[in-house]
C-alpha cells in the first residue's frame, strides 16, 4: 500500500471499514468521487484493486503498532 499525503482529515476512531465495520486505517479516494474506508486486513486484500481506481491512498495502519 502506498501512503499518500492526506487532503482530507485523519482517520479518527469513528471511521469504519466499509466493508466489515472495524475501525478503517486506510482510505481510499476515488477517480469517481468519494471514497472508501478499510481496516488493515481489507485493505491489504483489496489493495492492488485500489491501487487501479483510486486517486489517492491515504494508510494510517502503522497506528496499530503505536503504544497509547
Amino acid at each position: 500500500m502506498t501512503t499518500a499525503v492526506a487532503t482530507s482529515s485523519p482517520l479518527t476512531s469513528a471511521d469504519r471499514c466499509d466493508r466489515c465495520g472495524a475501525q478503517a486505517y486506510v482510505r481510499a479516494e476515488l477517480r469517481s468521487g468519494g471514497d472508501l474506508l478499510f481496516c488493515a486486513h481489507h485493505a491489504r486484500e483489496h489493495g492492488e484493486k485500489l491501487k487501479e481506481i483510486a486517486t489517492s491512498i491515504t494508510d494510517e495502519t502503522h497506528k496499530l503498532n503505536e503504544k497509547s
